[in-house]
């Protein structure tokens, strides 16, 4: 190689060079914002689990605490104070405050709490159904029975997840409006359901008997 092309290597090698620092100090700002926004996102979501761990634990912290008053009217009380800060732990602790309260005969305070969760747009719908079951079943002697038929007929509907309890208390509707060829027919088809349980296909299994009724065949899959 010349010292002619040697020469012109270095002076193309350094205007290269020239052109590389002159992007950096142009675009290198780039680069460092993307860095930072990198490093601070994960710093930040490592403080936002670190905050909802803390959080999770100074409310079952409030709950315990509030759950260890003897007196089901200081329970509910001290529930009512703690300040869930998210819909799940409303939902609770409206479950909770609602058991209290019914434990104290406050039925009327217990319903209002369970409605309120049931009407809470935010909370997956097993918690609204699993509220408002709970409210039907304390109304047992005060809501007509054809209110609390169309509450559990909502709740018994293909695809819920309380379908087959729901199922139960109508024929429990059915058994106290002096249906009883209804009430077992209804019992009947819950003990033939592929989706029961066993606690709930011996308590069925019993009802029928004891109305006089033959339980229907249930194959061996759902017995064991």
């Amino acid at each position: 190689m010349s010292d002619a092309d040697s020469f012109i290597d270095e002076v193309t090698e350094e205007v290269r060079r020239d052109r590389l620092f002159a992007l950096i100090r142009r675009y290198g700002w780039i680069a460092v914002v993307v860095i930072l926004a990198v490093v601070g996102g994960a710093a930040y979501n490592e403080y936002r689990k670190a905050q909802e761990t803390t959080a999770a634990r100074a409310l079952g912290d409030a709950m315990l605490a509030a759950l260890d008053q003897n007196a089901p009217a200081g329970r509910a009380a001290a529930l009512s104070k703690i300040d869930a800060a998210s819909p799940g732990g409303e939902a609770v602790l409206g479950f909770l405050a609602a058991a209290a309260q019914a434990e104290d005969g406050d039925t009327a305070a217990a319903v209002a709490d369970l409605e309120e969760v049931a009407r809470n747009g935010d909370l997956p719908e097993i918690y609204r159904q699993i509220a408002s079951f709970k409210a039907l079943t304390l109304q047992a002697d005060t809501l007509p029975a054809d209110q609390r038929r169309q509450g559990f007929e909502a709740l018994a509907q293909p695809g819920s997840g309380l379908r087959l309890l729901a199922e139960e208390q109508l024929a429990l509707i059915d058994l106290a409006e002096g249906k009883r060829d209804a009430a077992i027919d209804r019992l009947q088809g819950i003990l033939q359901d592929a989706e029961i349980n066993a606690t709930l296909q011996q308590r069925v299994y019993q009802v029928i008997v004891a109305l006089g009724g033959t339980p229907a065949a249930v194959s061996g899959e759902q017995q064991g």
